[in-house]
């Protein structure tokens, strides 16, 4: 089946209290949105990648890849003033790669999967990425998620509060894959609403199925905060300590038998 894979880049540096966007601020030696990117690349080469950028920073993404000679194209987009039309956006790119879906009947494109992914979550890592493309290409809609964790108290505005049960509640995360017919519809038939913080909450309302949730990662973090941006970097430095104890294992198994 064919791949897409919507990034979707749209921040600004407001919570982190600087003017450079989250998505172009260094982490590990590169931009975080880079990290995202070559995510992407790694879990398969021949997924078209889509990044949607406020069209104010595009020439600095340009600049920024001739900096760090980052080598895989992407398409690049230019962003909405919500990310519901950033996302619409990223969706018209993809329509405009294949001719087989019909906006009015909604047919078409079921040979097509597209992912979207938030630009600032970088750490996510190739095989929940082609976890969450399989789960989809078999149930048409999946999504990753973690549980919760830590006690849930739902606060009233009066101040009073009653423990919530935290089984029944997961953290969901990106990217989010869908059949083609499924999100173009979904995106076609729905208004721009600040209900819908991701684009599962989008196609609920005109699915007839459930979508099937894969097990996400805690590592997958979304960058919001200098205390992201901190924990990101420990991640790294942890999953490069990994690899190093992973080669010399490695090295010493083919010595081994060598002699």
């Amino acid at each position: 089946m064919k791949q897409y894979a919507i990034i979707v880049a749209g921040g600004s540096g407001q919570r982190m209290g600087i003017q450079l966007p989250k998505q172009f601020l260094p982490l590990a030696g590169k931009p975080v949105l880079m990290h995202t990117i070559e995510a992407f690349h790694r879990a398969d080469v021949d997924t078209e990648i889509i990044l949607v950028l406020p069209a104010s920073q595009r020439e600095y993404w340009r600049k920024l890849c001739k900096e760090y000679k980052f080598p895989i194209r992407v398409t690049m987009v230019a962003g909405g003033n919500t990310r519901f039309m950033s996302v619409k956006h990223g969706l018209d790119a993809v329509l405009m790669d294949f001719e087989s879906y019909d906006k009015n009947s909604h047919t078409g494109g079921s040979n097509v999967l597209i992912a979207i992914h938030d630009g600032v979550r970088p750490l996510v890592e190739p095989k929940l990425i082609r976890d969450v493309f399989e789960a989809a290409r078999q149930h048409k809609v999946a999504y990753p998620a973690v549980q919760v964790v830590d006690t849930l108290r739902k606060v009233d505005l009066d101040g009073s509060a009653k423990d919530v049960d935290r089984s029944q509640f997961k953290l969901v995360q990106t990217p989010q894959v869908f059949l083609a017919p499924v999100i173009l519809e979904a995106y076609d038939y729905a208004c721009d609403s600040p209900l819908y913080t991701d684009d599962i909450s989008v196609v609920a309302n005109k699915m007839g199925r459930r979508p099937c949730i894969v097990e996400g990662s805690k590592e997958n973090i979304k960058i919001t905060t200098p205390d992201d941006l901190e924990l990101a970097e420990a991640i790294l430095m942890v999953r490069k300590s990994r690899e190093r104890v992973r080669d010399e294992a490695k090295k010493a198994k083919t010595t081994e038998c060598k002699s």
